[in-house]
């Protein structure tokens, strides 16, 4: 189920949960919400939330060999310090997002506010979270990285049963992402086969921040996902990580892309009135092959077609042979639409557009007479 909430929509997801320092995290908000601002786009701040208590067996919270838990543990954040970077994140005029990975954080995602869930990809088939995500009635992201097709189509089916708002994000969860990795095409497919869904593109490409963005909203992708850090306190910054000065290149090509794609693709678009103007000025006119007198009746062999088109002048659009003269016309003379009875003579809005196409009444004309008559 399609949502606004969704369209043109970036997903700024803190990397490795800010290492679990609130003041870190604050500084991550406020020097992404600048550039937000500055791109004028829309944008998400996404947590990552886990009840650490309940998420890690007590029996192994001490196994630094097992790389979850040791970092689960060392990104560790009191609630507390989630509400406030909840409320940080919509007082820097962003939506509040998180991905929950446990049940109880479901709660605090209600409890807290938050105004989009992530399910991540891990947790695709996990449906007793998805039961609890689903009780929620937010709006929710999901991404298809490592999913086989039928799993997909299990949880988009649930949602959109319930009426739940569902995006469907393509994701390659390799971090990071080789651009030969990315299968742009796959937006196509997401785009075909849920059409009832808003489509989108998580991203965690690292050479280029231009390219798939330009590429994946030209397929039809809407919503967009990149894991976002800062280069402070000399923390290492993870290779699939944007900075802010990589995301504003980001935001920059979605407002190129944007303004290259133009208005909806799924209806004719209207050519502005320049463009108009620029191809009527290139057909042919209608202009006497002889002198033709009043009540003629226009022939093959009376008149030939020529450029320029002038004001007022029929063109090769709107001659019909067996339209009548109402007055005379000389040897090469224009042959002018208020000049001729035919079909189309009560056409009121081409008279009124041929009186303002092609070459302007008061260009320089040629002295044209008509043969003397014996």
């Amino acid at each position: 189920m399609r949502d606004a909430i969704f369209t043109d929509l970036f997903v700024l997801e803190l990397a490795s949960n800010h290492w679990g320092k609130l003041e870190r995290g604050l500084k991550i908000v406020q020097d992404y919400g600048r550039v937000v601002r500055a791109n004028g786009v829309r944008a998400a701040m996404k947590l990552q939330f886990r009840d650490v208590d309940s998420f890690i067996h007590k029996d192994f919270r001490d196994r630094a060999d097992i790389r979850y838990v040791k970092k689960t543990l060392d990104t560790h954040m009191p609630w507390e310090s989630y509400r406030w970077l909840t409320q940080a994140v919509r007082d820097h005029d962003m939506v509040a997002m998180a991905t929950p990975f446990d049940e109880r954080s479901v709660e605090k995602c209600v409890e807290y506010g938050v105004e989009i869930i992530k399910i991540a990809s891990s947790d695709i088939k996990d449906w007793h979270l998805i039961g609890k995500i689903a009780a929620t009635k937010k709006p929710v992201i999901i991404s298809t990285g490592g999913a086989s097709l039928a799993e997909i189509d299990a949880i988009v089916a649930y949602f959109n049963a319930r009426d739940i708002p569902l995006a469907i994000n393509h994701c390659v969860s390799l971090y990071p992402s080789e651009d030969a990795d990315l299968e742009l095409n796959q937006i196509d497919f997401l785009i075909n086969r849920y059409p009832d869904n808003e489509i989108g593109f998580s991203s965690h490409e690292y050479h280029d921040w231009q390219a798939s963005l330009l590429m994946a909203y030209a397929k039809g992708a809407r919503t967009f996902e990149r894991h976002v850090d800062i280069d402070y306190e000399n923390v290492p910054v993870s290779a699939y990580c944007s900075l802010p000065h990589q995301v504003d290149v980001w935001f920059k090509a979605f407002n190129k892309a944007k303004e290259m794609c133009g208005g909806s693709g799924k209806v004719k678009r209207t050519p502005p009135q320049r463009e108009i103007a620029y191809l009527d000025a290139l057909a042919r006119g209608v202009y006497a092959k002889r002198d033709l007198p009043a009540g003629h009746v226009i022939g093959p062999g009376d008149v030939y077609l020529a450029i320029p088109l002038q004001q007022g002048q029929m063109s090769c659009r709107e001659l019909a042979h067996g339209d009548v003269l109402r007055a005379p016309v000389a040897a090469d003379g224009v042959v002018r639409f208020n000049n001729v009875d035919g079909a189309r003579s009560g056409d009121d809005a081409l008279r009124a557009m041929i009186a303002t196409r092609g070459l302007p009444a008061d260009a320089p004309q040629p002295q044209l007479k008509l043969a003397a008559r014996g």
